[in-house]
């Protein structure tokens, strides 16, 4: 075989840092032997895959093809790997997640996980629809659970469980009298606290007042669903998050929901992958935990 599999490692983490010295140190190698190792597998095939700007490198095109094909054929050396030194037991896993799912749902998944892998760890990042995918995108991440509607060539959208999102209010605010039915009236009249445009949440709201959005008085917009619930206990305006999320503070009081049945607030979460991306144990048990996971918390 005329290339190793340290040689695509180098070239995976100098497309992913586009500079060769942060990707050395990444790998806890020389600049020079990473240098060397990439002049090398370049040398070997009498290619190039990167364009040098200073010293800046930039995949060039037939870089950009063959990323995906060695980060598919690293991550398969690296899972038999594990496979050999623990007999075929799920390893480690980079999970990504949206807010109200990393906040709320994940964390559970990650103690379940690690209690029946005791060796394994589990990192989770946490960050809006657009930045997982990203990073879901980039192998950054080995999957991502994501509460967007994601349309993408490289990645494989798989529909996890049902959410819905809430409007709510401070027990306080003049519309959270009890049964209170908003009309599109009330809606145009309030103010809200959103969450940012690139948010999952942020999508599902913009369709689910598709037709009135534009007469909406959006007063904040905030990238945390608990800053979003604080500001609305406040009585600064309306908010609508995953019900996920607001559970505790409806079963406390501190927040009323309100009810807007003319208009369609159901959604789903989905599990993000690359489909070029090996499927290791690790992710297929993941993968299963949730899924037994949405099934226990579905009603009867």
């Amino acid at each position: 075989m005329r290339y190793s599999l340290r040689q695509l490692e180098v070239f995976l983490a100098a497309a992913h840092f586009e500079n060769i010295t942060k990707a050395a140190q990444n790998l806890s190698m020389s600049q020079s032997a990473a240098s060397s190792a990439l002049k090398e597998l370049e040398q070997q095939f009498d290619i190039q895959l990167f364009d040098r700007v200073g010293k800046r490198l930039q995949l060039n095109e037939l870089g950009r093809l063959l990323r995906p094909r060695a980060a598919s054929l690293l991550a398969q050396a690296q899972e038999l790997e594990i496979a050999l030194q623990q007999h075929q037991q799920p390893g480690n896993l980079k999970v990504g997640a949206t807010l109200s799912i990393g906040n709320y749902l994940a964390v559970n998944l990650m103690a379940q996980y690690m209690a029946s892998q005791p060796d394994a760890k589990v990192t989770l990042d946490v960050e809006n629809t657009a930045a997982i995918a990203r990073k879901v995108v980039n192998f950054e991440l080995d999957v991502g659970l994501v509460e967007g509607e994601i349309q993408h060539p490289e990645l494989e959208v798989i529909p996890w469980r049902e959410d819905e999102l809430v409007v709510f209010a401070s027990c306080n605010h003049p519309l959270a009298a009890a049964g209170k039915v908003l009309d599109d009236q009330a809606l145009k009249s309030a103010n809200w606290i959103l969450r940012e445009t690139g948010s999952g949440t942020r999508q599902t709201f913009d369709r689910i007042m598709s037709g009135i959005l534009p007469e909406l008085n959006v007063l904040l917009e905030l990238q945390h669903t608990e800053a979003i619930k604080r500001a609305v206990e406040a009585g600064m305006g309306l908010g609508c998050l995953s019900r996920v999320t607001l559970e505790d503070a409806f079963s406390r009081g501190a927040l009323v929901p309100l009810a807007i049945p003319h208009r369609n607030t159901r959604r789903l979460f989905y599990f993000i992958l690359h489909k070029q991306k090996y499927r290791s144990a690790g992710v297929s048990r993941w993968l299963q935990l949730c899924r037994e996971a949405s099934d226990a918390d579905a009603p009867a």
